[in-house]
Protein backbone atom coordinates (compact mmCIF):
# COMPACT_ATOMS: atom_id res chain seq x y z
CA UNK A 1 0.00 0.00 0.00
CA UNK A 2 1.35 3.91 -0.95
CA UNK A 3 2.35 5.17 2.52
CA UNK A 4 1.59 8.56 1.31
CA UNK A 5 -2.04 7.29 0.53
CA UNK A 6 -4.77 8.47 3.51
CA UNK A 7 -6.23 4.86 3.44
CA UNK A 8 -2.54 3.50 4.62
CA UNK A 9 -4.12 5.09 7.44
CA UNK A 10 -6.19 3.91 10.64
CA UNK A 11 -9.37 6.68 9.32
CA UNK A 12 -12.85 5.28 9.40
CA UNK A 13 -14.44 4.55 5.90
CA UNK A 14 -16.58 7.92 5.90
CA UNK A 15 -13.42 9.67 6.76
CA UNK A 16 -11.91 8.25 3.65
CA UNK A 17 -14.84 8.45 0.90
CA UNK A 18 -15.34 11.74 2.16
CA UNK A 19 -10.98 12.84 1.31
CA UNK A 20 -11.46 11.48 -1.73
CA UNK A 21 -14.57 13.37 -2.85
CA UNK A 22 -12.34 16.53 -1.22
CA UNK A 23 -9.45 15.53 -3.70
CA UNK A 24 -7.36 14.59 -0.86
CA UNK A 25 -5.54 11.89 -2.79
CA UNK A 26 -1.73 11.83 -1.44
CA UNK A 27 -0.47 13.54 1.50
CA UNK A 28 1.86 16.39 1.46
CA UNK A 29 5.21 15.95 3.48
CA UNK A 30 3.74 17.34 6.76
CA UNK A 31 0.74 15.37 6.47
CA UNK A 32 2.69 11.86 6.38
CA UNK A 33 5.32 12.97 8.97
CA UNK A 34 2.27 13.93 11.45
CA UNK A 35 -0.83 12.29 11.20
CA UNK A 36 0.55 8.71 12.34
CA UNK A 37 1.77 10.88 15.34
CA UNK A 38 -1.61 12.75 15.82
CA UNK A 39 -3.87 9.44 15.39
CA UNK A 40 -1.46 8.05 18.01
CA UNK A 41 -2.64 10.48 20.54
CA UNK A 42 1.16 11.94 21.40
CA UNK A 43 1.92 15.13 21.54
CA UNK A 44 3.72 16.81 18.51
CA UNK A 45 5.71 19.72 17.30
CA UNK A 46 5.60 19.95 14.03
CA UNK A 47 7.33 22.99 11.95
CA UNK A 48 5.73 23.75 8.57
CA UNK A 49 4.64 26.73 6.81
CA UNK A 50 0.59 27.89 6.10
CA UNK A 51 -0.17 26.25 3.05
CA UNK A 52 1.85 23.04 3.65
CA UNK A 53 -1.66 21.07 3.69
CA UNK A 54 -1.10 21.36 8.22
CA UNK A 55 -4.69 22.31 8.84
CA UNK A 56 -5.86 18.61 7.45
CA UNK A 57 -2.67 17.57 9.48
CA UNK A 58 -4.23 18.34 12.65
CA UNK A 59 -7.89 18.36 11.45
CA UNK A 60 -8.33 14.64 10.61
CA UNK A 61 -7.24 13.57 13.42
CA UNK A 62 -9.03 15.83 15.57
CA UNK A 63 -12.37 14.69 13.68
CA UNK A 64 -11.12 10.80 14.04
CA UNK A 65 -11.00 11.46 18.06
CA UNK A 66 -14.43 13.23 18.06
CA UNK A 67 -17.53 11.99 19.10
CA UNK A 68 -20.66 13.96 17.21
CA UNK A 69 -23.19 12.66 19.72
CA UNK A 70 -21.77 14.79 22.27
CA UNK A 71 -22.09 18.52 22.36
CA UNK A 72 -19.13 19.73 23.77
CA UNK A 73 -15.80 22.00 23.13
CA UNK A 74 -14.00 18.46 22.12
CA UNK A 75 -11.20 20.16 20.11
CA UNK A 76 -9.55 23.89 20.16
CA UNK A 77 -7.24 25.99 17.41
CA UNK A 78 -5.68 28.65 18.36
CA UNK A 79 -4.74 30.88 15.43
CA UNK A 80 -2.98 34.47 15.43
CA UNK A 81 -5.10 36.24 13.26
CA UNK A 82 -9.04 36.18 12.45
CA UNK A 83 -7.94 35.45 9.18
CA UNK A 84 -6.46 32.54 9.56
CA UNK A 85 -9.18 30.90 11.80
CA UNK A 86 -11.52 31.87 9.31
CA UNK A 87 -9.46 30.24 6.52
CA UNK A 88 -8.89 27.41 9.28
CA UNK A 89 -12.73 26.61 10.18
CA UNK A 90 -13.52 26.25 6.93
CA UNK A 91 -11.51 23.65 6.06
CA UNK A 92 -12.30 21.92 9.12
CA UNK A 93 -15.88 22.03 8.33
CA UNK A 94 -14.96 20.95 4.71
CA UNK A 95 -13.39 17.86 6.24
CA UNK A 96 -15.95 16.93 8.91
CA UNK A 97 -18.81 16.50 6.06
CA UNK A 98 -18.21 12.50 6.61
CA UNK A 99 -20.08 12.79 9.90
CA UNK A 100 -23.60 14.83 10.53
CA UNK A 101 -24.19 17.63 12.67
CA UNK A 102 -20.58 18.48 13.64
CA UNK A 103 -20.43 22.09 14.83
CA UNK A 104 -16.95 24.28 13.82
CA UNK A 105 -17.40 27.78 15.85
CA UNK A 106 -15.15 30.31 14.82
CA UNK A 107 -14.66 32.44 17.88
CA UNK A 108 -12.13 36.04 16.82
CA UNK A 109 -12.28 40.01 17.69
CA UNK A 110 -14.06 42.04 15.57
CA UNK A 111 -17.12 40.54 15.81
CA UNK A 112 -20.16 41.38 18.01
CA UNK A 113 -19.85 39.35 21.27
CA UNK A 114 -23.19 38.57 21.72
CA UNK A 115 -23.80 35.94 18.46
CA UNK A 116 -20.70 34.00 20.10
CA UNK A 117 -22.02 33.37 23.20
CA UNK A 118 -25.36 32.48 22.03
CA UNK A 119 -23.57 29.75 19.29
CA UNK A 120 -21.31 28.22 22.59
CA UNK A 121 -24.67 28.18 24.28
CA UNK A 122 -26.32 26.03 21.86
CA UNK A 123 -22.97 23.64 21.74
CA UNK A 124 -19.81 23.15 19.69
CA UNK A 125 -18.02 20.59 18.74
CA UNK A 126 -14.79 22.28 17.74
CA UNK A 127 -13.74 25.91 18.56
CA UNK A 128 -11.62 28.16 16.19
CA UNK A 129 -9.93 31.52 17.14
CA UNK A 130 -7.75 34.05 18.04
CA UNK A 131 -6.24 34.01 21.66
CA UNK A 132 -7.94 37.44 22.96
CA UNK A 133 -11.29 36.62 22.13
CA UNK A 134 -11.20 32.86 23.69
CA UNK A 135 -9.76 34.78 26.61
CA UNK A 136 -12.55 37.27 26.63
CA UNK A 137 -14.69 34.40 26.47
CA UNK A 138 -13.41 32.72 29.51
CA UNK A 139 -13.24 35.79 31.23
CA UNK A 140 -17.09 36.06 30.92
CA UNK A 141 -17.56 32.08 31.95
CA UNK A 142 -19.15 31.56 28.48
CA UNK A 143 -16.73 28.82 27.26
CA UNK A 144 -16.09 25.79 28.97
CA UNK A 145 -12.92 23.86 28.33
CA UNK A 146 -12.72 20.91 30.85
CA UNK A 147 -13.51 18.70 27.81
CA UNK A 148 -11.04 19.91 25.15
CA UNK A 149 -9.43 16.36 24.20
CA UNK A 150 -7.15 18.00 21.38
CA UNK A 151 -5.71 21.30 21.57
CA UNK A 152 -3.88 23.16 18.39
CA UNK A 153 -1.59 25.76 18.83
CA UNK A 154 -1.31 26.70 14.74
CA UNK A 155 1.39 29.19 13.89
CA UNK A 156 2.47 29.51 17.75
CA UNK A 157 5.46 31.62 16.56
CA UNK A 158 3.53 34.46 15.30
CA UNK A 159 0.62 34.19 18.40
CA UNK A 160 4.08 34.70 20.67
CA UNK A 161 5.76 37.28 18.40
CA UNK A 162 2.23 38.92 18.23
CA UNK A 163 2.17 39.26 22.22
CA UNK A 164 -0.20 36.43 23.00
CA UNK A 165 1.56 34.61 24.91
CA UNK A 166 -0.06 34.98 28.32
CA UNK A 167 -3.22 34.80 26.73
CA UNK A 168 -2.66 31.44 24.94
CA UNK A 169 -0.20 30.37 28.56
CA UNK A 170 -4.45 30.98 30.24
CA UNK A 171 -6.10 29.03 27.88
CA UNK A 172 -3.82 26.02 27.84
CA UNK A 173 -4.33 26.17 31.65
CA UNK A 174 -8.23 25.92 31.49
CA UNK A 175 -7.49 22.96 29.32
CA UNK A 176 -7.36 19.02 30.61
CA UNK A 177 -3.85 18.06 31.90
CA UNK A 178 -4.22 15.03 29.49
CA UNK A 179 -5.51 16.32 26.60
CA UNK A 180 -3.39 16.32 23.16
CA UNK A 181 -1.43 19.13 22.19
CA UNK A 182 -0.35 19.60 18.56
CA UNK A 183 2.10 22.79 18.10
CA UNK A 184 2.63 24.06 13.96
CA UNK A 185 5.06 26.33 13.56
CA UNK A 186 7.23 27.82 10.72
CA UNK A 187 9.97 28.40 12.49
CA UNK A 188 10.79 27.10 16.28
CA UNK A 189 13.54 28.72 17.74
CA UNK A 190 14.99 28.49 21.11
CA UNK A 191 12.73 30.99 23.13
CA UNK A 192 9.37 29.59 21.44
CA UNK A 193 10.97 26.31 22.15
CA UNK A 194 11.58 27.46 26.08
CA UNK A 195 7.83 29.37 26.06
CA UNK A 196 5.68 26.78 24.95
CA UNK A 197 7.88 23.64 26.30
CA UNK A 198 5.12 23.61 29.51
CA UNK A 199 2.03 23.23 27.45
CA UNK A 200 3.26 19.74 25.81
CA UNK A 201 4.14 16.31 27.08
CA UNK A 202 6.47 14.19 25.91
CA UNK A 203 6.29 15.46 22.11
CA UNK A 204 7.50 13.69 18.89
CA UNK A 205 9.06 16.59 16.77
CA UNK A 206 8.28 16.79 13.22
CA UNK A 207 10.07 19.04 10.63
CA UNK A 208 9.62 19.06 6.88
CA UNK A 209 12.06 21.46 4.85
CA UNK A 210 9.20 23.13 2.88
CA UNK A 211 9.93 26.17 0.64
CA UNK A 212 7.81 29.11 -0.71
CA UNK A 213 6.41 29.53 -4.24
CA UNK A 214 8.39 32.05 -5.41
CA UNK A 215 7.35 31.90 -9.24
CA UNK A 216 4.86 34.45 -8.97
CA UNK A 217 7.74 36.78 -7.68
CA UNK A 218 9.92 38.88 -10.08
CA UNK A 219 13.30 39.05 -8.57
CA UNK A 220 16.23 42.11 -9.47
CA UNK A 221 19.91 42.23 -8.29
CA UNK A 222 21.26 45.46 -8.25
CA UNK A 223 25.03 46.25 -7.86
CA UNK A 224 26.36 48.65 -5.79
CA UNK A 225 29.27 50.88 -5.11
CA UNK A 226 31.52 51.08 -1.52
CA UNK A 227 30.58 54.04 -0.65
CA UNK A 228 28.84 54.91 3.52
CA UNK A 229 26.00 56.28 1.81
CA UNK A 230 25.81 53.75 -1.29
CA UNK A 231 22.73 51.67 -0.17
CA UNK A 232 20.56 54.43 0.74
CA UNK A 233 21.10 55.96 -1.88
CA UNK A 234 20.02 52.91 -3.66
CA UNK A 235 17.32 51.91 -1.75
CA UNK A 236 15.61 55.41 -2.65
CA UNK A 237 16.42 54.98 -6.15
CA UNK A 238 14.29 52.22 -6.27
CA UNK A 239 11.53 53.26 -4.20
CA UNK A 240 11.44 56.40 -6.63
CA UNK A 241 11.40 54.10 -9.73
CA UNK A 242 9.06 51.40 -8.97
CA UNK A 243 6.57 53.25 -6.72
CA UNK A 244 5.64 50.54 -4.51
CA UNK A 245 2.88 51.40 -1.85
CA UNK A 246 4.21 49.60 0.64
CA UNK A 247 7.73 48.07 0.99
CA UNK A 248 9.72 45.67 3.65
CA UNK A 249 13.56 46.41 3.56
CA UNK A 250 15.85 43.73 5.13
CA UNK A 251 18.45 45.09 6.93
CA UNK A 252 21.54 42.09 8.64
CA UNK A 253 21.85 44.46 11.59
CA UNK A 254 19.97 46.79 14.03
CA UNK A 255 22.62 49.63 13.48
CA UNK A 256 21.87 49.46 9.83
CA UNK A 257 18.32 49.47 10.16
CA UNK A 258 18.04 52.69 12.30
CA UNK A 259 20.38 54.11 9.96
CA UNK A 260 18.76 53.29 6.83
CA UNK A 261 15.48 54.43 8.10
CA UNK A 262 16.82 58.16 9.44
CA UNK A 263 18.70 58.08 5.53
CA UNK A 264 15.02 57.59 4.29
CA UNK A 265 13.27 59.75 6.28
CA UNK A 266 15.79 62.94 6.04
CA UNK A 267 14.62 62.16 2.35
CA UNK A 268 10.95 62.60 2.76
CA UNK A 269 9.85 58.93 2.89
CA UNK A 270 7.80 57.43 5.51
CA UNK A 271 10.09 55.13 7.03
CA UNK A 272 10.49 53.06 10.12
CA UNK A 273 12.49 50.79 12.12
CA UNK A 274 11.81 47.55 13.49
CA UNK A 275 14.44 45.85 15.30
CA UNK A 276 14.94 43.80 19.16
CA UNK A 277 15.57 46.43 21.09
CA UNK A 278 12.06 48.27 20.86
CA UNK A 279 9.68 48.43 23.65
CA UNK A 280 6.50 46.39 23.00
CA UNK A 281 4.09 49.82 22.74
CA UNK A 282 6.71 50.91 20.25
CA UNK A 283 7.02 47.83 18.46
CA UNK A 284 2.92 48.10 18.07
CA UNK A 285 2.69 51.22 16.91
CA UNK A 286 5.16 50.70 14.14
CA UNK A 287 3.50 47.27 13.21
CA UNK A 288 -0.16 49.25 13.21
CA UNK A 289 1.21 51.90 11.26
CA UNK A 290 2.88 49.94 8.29
CA UNK A 291 -0.29 47.35 8.43
CA UNK A 292 -2.87 50.03 7.70
CA UNK A 293 -0.91 51.64 5.29
CA UNK A 294 0.25 54.63 6.77
CA UNK A 295 4.09 53.74 6.56
CA UNK A 296 5.36 53.38 2.94
CA UNK A 297 8.64 51.48 4.56
CA UNK A 298 9.27 49.29 7.36
CA UNK A 299 12.55 48.29 7.39
CA UNK A 300 13.42 45.42 10.01
CA UNK A 301 15.72 42.88 10.40
CA UNK A 302 14.74 39.41 10.23
CA UNK A 303 14.37 38.60 13.79
CA UNK A 304 11.88 41.57 14.58
CA UNK A 305 10.10 40.54 11.47
CA UNK A 306 9.31 37.09 12.69
CA UNK A 307 6.05 36.55 12.51
CA UNK A 308 4.65 39.62 11.17
CA UNK A 309 1.21 39.42 9.36
CA UNK A 310 0.85 42.00 6.63
CA UNK A 311 -1.37 41.79 3.51
CA UNK A 312 -0.85 43.88 0.52
CA UNK A 313 2.71 43.77 1.05
CA UNK A 314 4.15 45.22 -3.08
CA UNK A 315 8.07 44.72 -2.74
CA UNK A 316 10.55 43.69 -0.55
CA UNK A 317 14.46 45.04 -0.89
CA UNK A 318 17.52 43.35 0.61
CA UNK A 319 19.21 46.59 1.65
CA UNK A 320 21.86 43.79 3.27
CA UNK A 321 21.93 41.01 0.75
CA UNK A 322 21.53 37.87 3.26
CA UNK A 323 23.70 35.32 3.35
CA UNK A 324 21.63 32.04 3.76
CA UNK A 325 19.92 31.16 0.82
CA UNK A 326 16.72 29.68 2.89
CA UNK A 327 16.64 33.07 4.72
CA UNK A 328 16.89 34.81 1.18
CA UNK A 329 13.85 32.75 0.34
CA UNK A 330 11.74 33.19 2.98
CA UNK A 331 12.17 37.29 2.69
CA UNK A 332 10.83 37.09 -0.66
CA UNK A 333 8.33 35.20 -0.10
CA UNK A 334 6.58 37.75 2.01
CA UNK A 335 5.68 39.40 -1.07
CA UNK A 336 3.59 38.09 -3.91
CA UNK A 337 1.24 36.00 -1.84
CA UNK A 338 -1.86 34.93 -3.22
CA UNK A 339 -2.58 35.76 -6.82
CA UNK A 340 -0.59 38.83 -6.59
CA UNK A 341 2.43 39.59 -7.70
CA UNK A 342 5.68 40.02 -6.39
CA UNK A 343 8.70 42.28 -6.72
CA UNK A 344 12.01 41.27 -4.48
CA UNK A 345 15.02 43.80 -4.75
CA UNK A 346 18.01 42.42 -3.56
CA UNK A 347 21.59 44.94 -3.43
CA UNK A 348 24.50 43.28 -3.68
CA UNK A 349 27.57 45.51 -2.42
CA UNK A 350 31.26 44.97 -3.19
CA UNK A 351 32.66 41.32 -2.09
CA UNK A 352 29.14 39.91 -1.52
CA UNK A 353 28.98 38.17 -5.21
CA UNK A 354 29.60 35.18 -3.31
CA UNK A 355 26.28 34.83 -1.03
CA UNK A 356 24.59 35.74 -4.97
CA UNK A 357 26.11 32.37 -6.09
CA UNK A 358 25.02 30.67 -3.30
CA UNK A 359 21.07 31.84 -3.64
CA UNK A 360 21.95 30.41 -7.62
CA UNK A 361 22.89 27.25 -6.49
CA UNK A 362 19.95 26.94 -4.16
CA UNK A 363 17.08 28.24 -6.97
CA UNK A 364 18.61 25.99 -9.61
CA UNK A 365 18.74 29.22 -11.83
CA UNK A 366 20.83 32.24 -12.44
CA UNK A 367 19.55 35.75 -11.11
CA UNK A 368 18.52 38.48 -13.11
CA UNK A 369 20.68 41.86 -12.95
CA UNK A 370 19.53 45.33 -13.41
CA UNK A 371 21.62 48.37 -13.70
CA UNK A 372 21.21 51.33 -10.85
CA UNK A 373 22.11 53.92 -13.07
CA UNK A 374 19.47 52.97 -15.49
CA UNK A 375 16.28 53.42 -12.75
CA UNK A 376 15.06 56.57 -13.63
CA UNK A 377 12.46 58.02 -11.31
CA UNK A 378 9.18 57.67 -12.31
CA UNK A 379 6.84 60.98 -13.19
CA UNK A 380 4.94 62.61 -10.64
CA UNK A 381 4.96 63.67 -7.19
CA UNK A 382 6.67 61.13 -4.30
CA UNK A 383 4.16 58.75 -3.16
CA UNK A 384 2.27 59.38 0.06
CA UNK A 385 1.13 56.25 2.17
CA UNK A 386 -2.89 55.70 1.46
CA UNK A 387 -3.93 56.27 4.82
CA UNK A 388 -3.43 58.45 8.50
CA UNK A 389 -3.19 57.04 11.89
CA UNK A 390 -5.30 58.80 14.46
CA UNK A 391 -4.76 57.57 18.07
CA UNK A 392 -7.40 58.23 20.58
CA UNK A 393 -6.77 57.80 23.85
CA UNK A 394 -8.60 54.84 24.86
CA UNK A 395 -9.25 51.26 24.41
CA UNK A 396 -10.03 47.89 25.70
CA UNK A 397 -9.62 49.37 29.34
CA UNK A 398 -12.35 51.98 28.36
CA UNK A 399 -14.36 48.73 27.26
CA UNK A 400 -13.77 50.57 23.79
CA UNK A 401 -14.59 48.24 20.38
CA UNK A 402 -13.84 48.43 17.03
CA UNK A 403 -18.26 48.84 16.10
CA UNK A 404 -17.43 51.78 18.58
CA UNK A 405 -15.00 53.67 16.38
CA UNK A 406 -16.34 52.85 13.30
CA UNK A 407 -20.30 53.82 14.27
CA UNK A 408 -18.89 57.08 15.35
CA UNK A 409 -17.25 57.50 11.98
CA UNK A 410 -19.32 56.36 9.94
CA UNK A 411 -22.23 58.55 11.94
CA UNK A 412 -20.93 61.47 14.05
CA UNK A 413 -18.07 62.30 11.43
CA UNK A 414 -20.03 61.07 8.76
CA UNK A 415 -17.19 59.34 6.53
CA UNK A 416 -18.27 55.89 4.33
CA UNK A 417 -17.14 52.99 5.47
CA UNK A 418 -14.48 52.56 2.56
CA UNK A 419 -12.64 55.80 3.75
CA UNK A 420 -12.00 54.04 7.40
CA UNK A 421 -9.32 51.40 7.29
CA UNK A 422 -7.87 49.24 10.10
CA UNK A 423 -9.02 49.64 13.74
CA UNK A 424 -6.46 48.13 16.20
CA UNK A 425 -7.94 48.34 20.17
CA UNK A 426 -5.20 47.83 22.71
CA UNK A 427 -5.12 47.98 26.45
CA UNK A 428 -4.94 52.38 26.47
CA UNK A 429 -5.23 52.99 23.02
CA UNK A 430 -6.93 52.57 19.82
CA UNK A 431 -5.91 53.01 16.00
CA UNK A 432 -7.79 54.17 13.42
CA UNK A 433 -6.40 54.70 10.00
CA UNK A 434 -8.28 57.07 7.94
CA UNK A 435 -7.86 58.08 4.15
CA UNK A 436 -5.45 60.86 3.99
CA UNK A 437 -7.65 63.40 2.17
CA UNK A 438 -10.05 63.45 4.35
CA UNK A 439 -8.06 62.28 7.82
CA UNK A 440 -7.76 65.82 9.63
CA UNK A 441 -11.34 66.94 8.89
CA UNK A 442 -13.07 63.37 10.30
CA UNK A 443 -10.70 63.90 13.60
CA UNK A 444 -12.20 67.42 14.14
CA UNK A 445 -15.49 66.19 13.73
CA UNK A 446 -14.52 62.93 15.46
CA UNK A 447 -13.39 65.28 18.62
CA UNK A 448 -16.63 67.94 18.77
CA UNK A 449 -18.79 64.45 19.12
CA UNK A 450 -18.69 61.84 21.41
CA UNK A 451 -17.54 58.25 21.56
CA UNK A 452 -19.73 55.46 23.54
CA UNK A 453 -20.79 58.77 25.31
CA UNK A 454 -17.76 59.91 26.14
CA UNK A 455 -15.17 62.30 24.99
CA UNK A 456 -11.41 61.40 23.91
CA UNK A 457 -8.61 62.94 23.45
CA UNK A 458 -6.80 62.68 20.17
CA UNK A 459 -3.80 62.92 17.84
CA UNK A 460 -2.35 61.87 14.27
CA UNK A 461 0.90 59.79 14.08
CA UNK A 462 2.93 60.05 11.28
CA UNK A 463 5.60 57.43 10.26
Amino acid sequence: MNSSSFSSLALSPAMLANLTQLGYHEMTPIQAASLPVVLDRRDLIAQARTGSGKTAAFGIGMLQRLNPAWFAVQGLVLCPTRELADQVANELRRLARFAANIKVLTLTGGMPMRPQIASLEHGAHIVVGTPGRVADHIQRQTIDLSTVQTLVLDEADRMTDMGFYEEMSGIVSMTPARRQTLLFSATYPDDIRQATAPFLRDPVEVRVESRHDDSGIVQRFIEIGAGPDARGAAVAALLDHYRPQSTLAFCNTKAHCRELADALHAQGYTALALYGDLEQRERDEILVLFANRSCSVLVATDVAARGLDIQQLEAVINADISRDADVHIHRIGRSGRGKEAGLALTLVGPGERKWVKAIEQDQGTAVAWEALEALAPAAGERLQPPMRTLCIQGGKKDKLRPGDLLGALTGDAGLAKEQVGKINVFEFNTYVALERGIAEQAAERLAAGNIKGRPFRMRFIDA
